[in-house]
């Protein structure tokens, strides 16, 4: 879908940037354009026919987005395939939650913004869910006292390991994004820093295990949980938030990059999501166009 210049809109990056000098705002330029994003997150509720298709789509809150943008989500939604879902043996029709994530870039011809389907996620998090890694103590990483300073916001996604006996084994900052601008040295070390803070925080903190379901006898768990630095400020729902992706990191202890699409934008902050437990229905239709 082609969309009026989003990212000249958010750009603004709630505001925030680091210290810019003309040096600055000369090689951040080109680099912000090709690099930037903006995203949003919707929610909503699919019913799925015993075919597949996708029989109806109920956008939660459309009246918060310009028309068209809502017509877009709506017909993307209406065109997906999934994997019939099959209870005793027979296909039935289903329901299903579902976070969308949609991504705004530049177009090449510089006309417009590109917006596209990004993200999808077909489970909600349940802290009282007994198949999945829950939380018993986990205090929030402190916000660093000279990011603090500038204003510097972000985003950043964890993945840890979780032993049977609650404990963190490892854990990585998976992905950061910033919603500052500087040269790119200068965001790296944010980025350093907001990682830094996460995972110190994280390796304190305590989980219970799946006592049900198919996972339960694993000899560990691994769940994404992302933490946002956002100096109290909070995104309204149908709103565009502009960033800078940060690179993907491997996990060690991981032997697939499963999970791939997960973002810190459509994961909601405080809650837990098991890497390896994907009990939603199985989407056929590729995403991104």
């Amino acid at each position: 879908m082609r969309y009026p210049h989003i990212l000249a809109l958010a750009l603004a990056l709630g505001g925030a940037g680091l210290a810019a000098t003309p040096e600055t705002t000369a090689q951040t330029a080109r680099a912000v354009r090709d690099a930037a994003e903006a995203s949003m997150t919707l929610t909503g509720r699919i019913d799925i026919g015993t075919d597949g298709h996708v029989t109806g789509f109920q956008l939660d809150h459309a009246e918060k987005l310009p028309a068209d943008l809502a017509a877009f989500v709506q017909g993307q939604v209406q065109a997906w395939q999934f994997q019939p879902v099959v209870a005793n043996g027979t296909a039935v029709t289903a329901q299903t939650p579902v976070s969308l994530r949609l991504v705004s870039r530049p177009s090449p011809d510089g006309a417009g913004d590109n917006v596209r389907v990004a993200g999808a996620s077909f489970t909600r998090y349940d802290p009282e869910d007994t198949s999945r890694v829950t939380s018993v103590e986990a205090r929030a990483p402190a916000y660093p006292k000279n990011l603090a300073a500038m204003r510097a916001k972000g985003d950043v996604l964890l993945l840890l390991k979780v032993g049977r006996d609650g404990a963190v084994e490892d854990v990585v900052a998976e992905q950061v994004n910033l919603r500052v601008v500087g040269k790119e040295s200068q965001m790296r070390q944010v980025r350093n820093e907001f990682a830094r803070a996460s995972v110190s925080a994280a390796r304190s903190w305590i989980f219970r295990p799946p006592t049900t379901g198919r996972l339960k006898d694993a000899e560990s768990w691994t769940v994404r949980i992302p933490v946002r630095y956002a100096m109290g400020e909070r995104a309204a729902y149908g709103t565009w938030e502009a960033y800078i992706a940060g690179p993907r990191e491997h996990a060690p202890w991981r032997s697939s990059q499963a999970g791939a699409d997960a973002a810190p934008d459509l994961l909601s902050a405080g809650g837990i999501y098991m890497a390896d437990l994907d009990d939603g229905p199985r989407l056929l239709t590729p995403l991104g166009g």
